[in-house]
């Protein structure tokens, strides 16, 4: 190895060693371009990883249904050609069928409505049939009474039979609906069942038919029977007579707890097919029936019912403690229930 020696002076000798190799300077620098190497592609593998989740979560919002959809505008639902175990659909064997349930509240005119569309020659609705608790003790009992409905072999006076149409009943939220919501919707998507929801706007109305119902189950007021519905108005004035105390201290929560049912209703079967109908609407717009029919895909009919309404009028004629009920409202979300004729 070369070396120089540089003499400053006399007296001092300076030895610099010789320059390093080059090869040794080469080892350096590729050890640190392999380290360079190692660090970015470390840093592009993480920067694919991310990219791919980013893409997937994208798909996945995507494919999920957008709360804003209108049901109520889409394609009619898959008609359906059920093949009854019980009798045979003779020459309707190749007429379609479209299913339905009616979801409702008590007294909220859903009796009424039930009997305009079995007034159609070509609808069969079946009642309240999960009134009865051993028919949705769980999801297993409540599926196969769906099962039963729709394959056309549920008989009551309003079925139909072989030529029915379009085949449902009234449920009521209170009657595991809201209990088993997941799994009834699923059902619903999956067997192709088209929701009708029934609500009423004027909910003091509907609190007050509820207690008046409830009290006549026991005082049973026409000759000693109950009904939840009369053909006659002699009949509905006999049970107009009797007025309720409403509780004015819990009034306010009970309208709130109504509400908050029926807008938890809407969201669980928000991605079924359904639509929205207010008893108000109906009595008022005799045309909102043609849009039930069409939603059914049903031959548009004039629809009829023999019930008589039993609170008509003004509701300060109705509660017994109309002035309690009076103070308690006004003022609040809930004043116009007040003067509402429905």
């Amino acid at each position: 190895m070369a070396e120089y020696i540089c003499v400053l002076n006399k007296d001092s000798i300076i030895i610099k060693p010789a320059k390093k190799t080059p090869i040794l300077l080469r080892m350096i620098v590729l050890l640190f371009a392999m380290v360079c190497g190692v660090y970015i592609c470390s840093v592009c593998l993480k920067q694919i990883s991310t990219n791919s989740k980013i893409k997937i979560q994208d798909i996945q919002v995507i494919e999920r249904p957008s709360p804003d959809v209108d049901h109520e505008n889409l394609q009619i639902s898959s008609v359906h050609y059920p093949n009854p175990e019980t009798f045979t659909r003779a020459e309707c064997v190749h007429n379609p069928v479209r299913y339905f349930a009616i979801l409702s509240m008590q007294r909220s005119g859903s009796g009424w409505f039930e009997t305009l569309l079995n007034s159609h020659v070509n609808v069969s609705s079946n009642g309240e049939i999960f009134s009865v608790l051993d028919r949705r003790i769980n999801i297993s009992s409540i599926t196969e009474t769906l099962d039963k409905v729709y394959n056309l072999d549920w008989f009551t006076s309003a079925s139909k039979n072989e030529c029915s149409a379009a085949v449902g009943f009234k449920w009521m939220l209170n009657q595991g609906v809201m209990k088993h919501h997941k799994e009834i919707a699923d059902y619903f998507n999956h067997r192709g069942v088209s929701a009708i929801f029934l609500f009423r706007r004027n909910l003091l109305r509907r609190m007050v038919s509820v207690l008046a119902n409830s009290y006549d189950r026991h005082a049973k007021l026409l000759n000693g029977t109950h009904k939840s519905h009369v053909h006659s108005t002699e009949e509905a004035e006999t049970l107009a007579k009797y007025k309720p105390m409403i509780t004015s201290t819990l009034l306010i929560s009970d309208l709130k707890e109504a509400e908050i049912t029926a807008t938890k209703a809407l969201e669980y079967f928000n991605n079924t097919r359904h639509i929205v109908l207010y008893y108000e609407d109906l009595i008022k717009n005799p045309t909102k029936l043609k849009d039930v029919q069409a939603f059914l895909g049903l031959p548009v009919m004039d629809l009829t019912s023999r019930q008589v309404k039993i609170h008509k009028g003004s509701l300060s004629d109705h509660v017994m403690n109309w002035e309690d009920i009076n103070k308690t409202l006004n003022g609040t979300a809930y004043e116009s229930f007040l003067q509402a004729d429905y």
